[in-house]
C-alpha cells in the first residue's frame, strides 16, 4: 500500500459524521443538472458512507459502491447492505470498474482523486459506464494546508482535475469553490456520445 492510498484500518474515519458538513449532498445535488436519476456508481466507496446520503438524496433504485479495498467490500456486505439492498458492493481494480457500459446516471469519487496513480484511467472507465447525458461530479480536498487530510503535496490542483475530465471527453465541466475544505468539479457525458 502506497502512501497516498487510504489505511483501511482507519476506517472509522470515513463514517464521521462531521463528513456530511464538510461535504453537504444537498449541496452537491444542487450543483447537479439532473432528472431522476436511476443508478448510480461510487468509485471509490469506502464505507459506502456518502452512498447512504446519495440513495436517499437522488431517491435511485441503486448505487453500485466500488471500491479496490477487499476489507471495505466485506465491511459493506456485513455493515450496509442488509439495512440498504440498493447499495450493491463491487470490487474494482484502480483503473477498471466491472459494470457493463452506459448503465449509470451518475458516477462520482469523493476524496479519491489524490490517491489514483494514473487518473485519466478511471476517468475514461467513468465515461465508459455513464449513459449518453449522464453526470460525474468529483469532490477532493483543495491544495492548500490544513490540518486534516492527506499531506499538501499529494494533493490535486481543481484546475488539473478539470483538464483530466475535458480530455476524457466530459462536457460542461465546472468547478465550485464554496466547500471550505474540498473543491467540487462536475460534468456530463455528452448525450450524442455513446
Amino acid at each position: 500500500m502506497t502512501e497516498k492510498k487510504f489505511d483501511p484500518k482507519k476506517l472509522h474515519k470515513l463514517n464521521n459524521p462531521q463528513r456530511l458538513k464538510d461535504i453537504p449532498p444537498d449541496y452537491i445535488w444542487d450543483q447537479l443538472d439532473m432528472e431522476k436519476p436511476d443508478v448510480l456508481v461510487e468509485i471509490g466507496a469506502g464505507t459506502a458512507f456518502f452512498d447512504i446520503a446519495f440513495l436517499r438524496q437522488a431517491n435511485a433504485s441503486k448505487i453500485y459502491a466500488c471500491d479496490v479495498s477487499e476489507a471495505m467490500i466485506h465491511w459493506m456486505e456485513e455493515n450496509i447492505v442488509p439495512t440498504y439492498p440498493g447499495i450493491i458492493p463491487v470490487k474494482t481494480t484502480e483503473n477498471a470498474v466491472p459494470l457493463d457500459d452506459g448503465i449509470a446516471d451518475l458516477v462520482f469519487m469523493i476524496t479519491l482523486h489524490h490517491e489514483l496513480d494514473h487518473p485519466a484511467l478511471i476517468l475514461e472507465e467513468a465515461y465508459r459506464i455513464l449513459k449518453p447525458g449522464g453526470n460525474i461530479f468529483i469532490v477532493d480536498w483543495e491544495k492548500k494546508d490544513m490540518a486534516e487530510g492527506p499531506p499538501r503535496e499529494i494533493r490535486c490542483e481543481s484546475g488539473q482535475v478539470k483538464e483530466q475530465l475535458m480530455n476524457a471527453g466530459f462536457t460542461g465541466v465546472h468547478i465550485f469553490n464554496e466547500l471550505p475544505k474540498h473543491f467540487l468539479i462536475v460534468g456530463k457525458k455528452d448525450p450524442q456520445r455513446t
